[in-house]
């Protein structure tokens, strides 16, 4: 059987996918040139379309950073919360699975230029760094934070401060996407293989967390 054909008009369909054409257009523009630097008539040019056709979707430039965030980090977000809510097996394979996943949907993607443009912009532009916190950063905390919360309760981890240890959790994930978006590319140091790095990270963390056995 036949898939069923688009039946709308050419235009009328270009005309529904453009504002995830400039989403796409606006996360490259982000990513190559920083926050400040960015300007919508680069963005309209790279998804090949008039800075007027941008102004009909986005009213600003923040609004635009802010759509492709939530298109994008806040959407990965809200599907692993709903896997986690869904879960039911051991604690430490859900840790090691949404820390993965976050490397793997996130930081080692285009996404975490994101990630670093924040890191060197966000005290120039303390509304939008806001804005990161709320949706990204305290969100994403709060579900790991609950992940080892559910694991110290079930008796699967040690008794640990499950806030300070989610920020034990994501230090060095951060650090090895600067490693991957900024460093490795241009000094010369020691190679890297970020799923080595992630797999003895994780196994090594989910042992530390252990609760030792009655």
């Amino acid at each position: 059987m036949q898939a069923p054909q688009d039946t709308k008009p050419r235009w009328e369909r270009r005309k529904d996918a453009r504002p995830q054409e400039l989403l796409a257009a606006a996360l490259d523009q982000f990513v190559e040139r920083g926050y400040a630097a960015t300007r919508l008539e680069d963005v309209a040019r790279h998804a090949g379309v008039s800075k007027g056709t941008l102004y009909l979707y986005f009213a600003n430039k923040e609004e635009l950073f802010k759509a492709v965030v939530r298109d994008n980090i806040v959407v990965t977000i809200g599907a692993a919360e709903q896997d986690a809510a869904a879960f039911d097996g051991p604690s430490g394979e859900l840790l090691g699975t949404l820390l993965m996943r976050w490397w793997t949907e996130i930081w080692a993607t285009p996404l975490g230029g994101i990630t670093k443009l924040m890191l060197a912009e966000g005290n120039n532009f303390p509304e939008l760094a806001q804005f990161y916190n709320d949706e990204v950063v305290a969100r994403g905390s709060r579900l790991i934070t609950q992940v080892l919360m559910r694991g110290i309760e079930r008796g699967e981890f040690r008794p640990v401060d499950p806030v300070v240890m989610t920020q034990v959790l994501i230090a060095p994930v951060l650090m090895l996407m600067m490693w991957t978006h900024s460093y490795m590319p241009t000094c010369d140091m020691p190679p890297i293989t970020p799923q080595a790095f992630m797999d003895t990270f994780i196994a090594t963390t989910v042992a530390g967390l252990q609760a030792p056995a009655p």
